[in-house]
């Protein structure tokens, strides 16, 4: 074992200085080829285990009726991923694209190695029994762990981390969808990567990689194969406007009700009540909606094609699936309570992501509304094409990624005839989410604890700095009780011009300032002047899980240069200086920079 471990070292060896030969564009071009092949490769393996289950657990259904199965393949699903997660990975890898943002900011991009199979585990167990949650979130942070992971084997530096593991995201995104302008559009528009050519070039290569091994094992078709005999059609302006607005809306409904509910499982602390209150809630409503079973891309497919008769296989409204006002209602119930079982299968302690739910959410929305107009007011619009115009539509709100959303349909449909209203209501819905909620299904959290990359170079460069870090705790504390003879005897032997005032239990009470006693220090008769006389209280206080955003925004409020920094019960821990602030804003700057 000694011999084997010292080959393997010494192959490292090898490699390390064979690549030094390489300039730096070169090695991350090849690197890029790398981390497209292994997300690629990744991802089909996460495709084929969750068609395994699918075919294993569903296809010897009756379609005729309802199946007494729905109601406990989903906890089954949840526990097998609850226990993994909890006893083999033993780490937090839900949200999946929450993770790799916040790996980016808080991290330097490292993503433990675990995660290059941890995600595909957890999810296939989730979504192969019918969680009904999206394998993309779960594969982009497999990508994105694969990408990070081969860079620091390389010994790379952050920028390049950066790098490689956005080309990874990229790579597994390209590869569910068949998609690589998608793939590529949504790490510059997602994870906020800048757009120079020395990142451009790896990217594409990564996701043209990615697409093509898919290609090559799983065939040239896309993922929904339509005919698309209707473009757009200038009459039809309207009813996409009105669209638009309603996926405003209902992308409104889907991140607000996602976080609410995940806020209710939150509270339960215990694991098995969890369990018991997510498989009740998702087992019972894909017993009545069969279509929430998994990612839903069968039922998408079958809407997409006009037979909604398939939505009600395996269902026990399948007797009235002639009627329309059941279909009308069948539609909006599916298309309300999607959005419920995705947040209680994550909620419970399922691994998945909001990607394919948004979609479903989107699709839904378009052929209902259509459904309608034709139903009750006697129309004739095509279903296909606002059924997917929908689907970018939501998920232009959802995600705030309207370049993203287009692309993804127009790649993902083979075609561009419907860009003009993917443009529209992809814009429209996005505006009207965005005046609701700023903030995405992937960047709520961290926008509240600031820790979210942006567009924006100096906020982003501010998430990276730590106020633990930076705070500064050699200052002198004095009591209410100390003297102003005694803080004269303490200037010989501290170097600080401000001392804090604490209580017996370290309460911070104020601050005495040197200048402030400048007039008295060389008066010896107010030498047994207690100290409260000259003390004052600061101009602001700094909490310590304060963001270093909120912290500049307090110096510039204050005018002041110094402040202090205390728990939330006000207990005193040190002080905090614009001017460190500044230097290691600089010296941050420089290490993203570097090329």
């Amino acid at each position: 074992m000694p011999k084997l471990r010292n080959k393997i070292a010494l192959l490292y060896r090898y490699l390390i200085i064979a690549t030094k030969r390489l300039t730096d564009k070169q090695l991350m071009i090849l690197l890029a080829i790398v981390v497209g092949l292994a997300a690629g490769f990744a991802t089909f393996v996460f495709e084929r285990a969750l068609m395994f289950f699918r075919f294993v657990l569903t296809s010897w259904f009756d379609i005729d009726t309802a199946s007494v199965f729905y109601l406990f393949y989903p906890v089954i699903g949840i526990i097998i991923a609850t226990l993994f997660v909890k006893y083999v990975v033993r780490d937090n890898i839900s949200e999946g694209v929450t993770r790799v943002l916040y790996a980016m900011s808080k991290k330097g991009s490292r993503i433990k190695p675990h995660n290059c199979y941890s995600s595909i585990v957890a999810s296939s167990a989730t979504i192969g029994f019918g969680g009904s949650v999206g394998p993309e979130a779960p594969i982009v942070l497999t990508g994105a762990a694969v990408g990070s992971n081969i860079a620091r084997f390389m010994r790379l530096n952050y920028k390049n981390i950066t790098l490689l593991l956005s080309c990874g995201a990229a790579a597994a995104l390209s590869a569910v969808f068949k998609a690589p302008i998608t793939g590529v559009v949504f790490v510059l528009e997602i994870l906020m990567l800048d757009i120079t050519v020395a990142s451009i070039i790896p990217l594409l290569i990564s996701a043209v990689t990615a697409t093509t091994l898919m290609f090559f094992l799983n065939g040239f078709d896309p993922v929904f194969n339509l005919n698309i005999l209707h473009s757009f059609e200038l009459e039809h302006l309207p009813y996409y406007i009105v669209l638009g607005l309603i996926c405003g809306l209902m992308s409104y409904y889907f991140t607000q009700i996602n976080s609410k509910i995940g806020q209710l499982f939150a509270r339960i602390k215990s694991m098995y009540r969890r369990w018991i209150a997510g498989g009740l809630i998702i087992g019972v409503l894909i017993f009545l909606f069969p279509p929430l079973y998994g990612e839903g891309y069968e039922s998408l497919a079958d809407l997409m094609h006009g037979n909604v008769d398939a939505l009600f296989n395996n269902s026990m409204f399948f007797q009235y699936r002639g009627i329309g006002w059941v279909v009308m209602l069948y539609l909006i119930a599916t298309l309300f309570f999607k959005v419920v079982a995705m947040s209680a299968t994550n909620g419970a302690g399922g691994v998945g992501g909001s990607f394919a739910p948004s979609l479903f959410v989107g699709a839904f929305t378009g052929a209902t509304m259509v459904y309608g107009l034709n139903y009750f007011f006697g129309l004739e619009l095509p279903i296909i094409p606002f059924t997917l115009v929908g689907m970018a539509g939501v998920m232009s709100g959802v995600m705030n990624a309207p370049l993203t959303s287009i692309f993804l349909i127009a790649e993902l449909t083979n075609g561009y005839a419907l860009f003009v209203p993917l443009m529209l209501v992809a814009a429209l819905s996005f505006a009207l989410d965005y005046y609701l909620e700023p903030y995405s299904i992937y960047t709520k959290k961290l926008s509240q604890s600031g820790e979210l990359l942006t567009h924006n170079k100096d906020r982003s460069v501010l998430v990276f700095l730590d106020l633990p870090a930076l705070m500064e705790t050699d200052f002198y504390k004095i009591s209410m009780n100390t003297t102003l003879g005694d803080v004269v005897n303490l200037i010989s032997t501290v170097h600080r011009n401000i001392f804090p005032v604490v209580s017996k239990d370290g309460t911070l009470l104020g601050i005495v300032q040197l200048d402030d006693l400048r007039a008295d220090m060389f008066s010896p008769e107010k030498y047994g002047t207690t100290i409260d006389r000259y003390m004052i209280a600061p101009p602001d206080l700094i909490y310590q899980n304060e963001q270093i955003g909120s912290v500049l925004d307090a110096f510039e409020d204050s005018k002041a240069w110094m402040l202090p920094v205390v728990t939330t019960d006000k207990k005193y821990l040190g002080f905090i200086s614009k001017s460190r602030i500044l230097a290691a804003y600089r010296e941050q700057l420089r290490a993203i920079s570097e090329e």
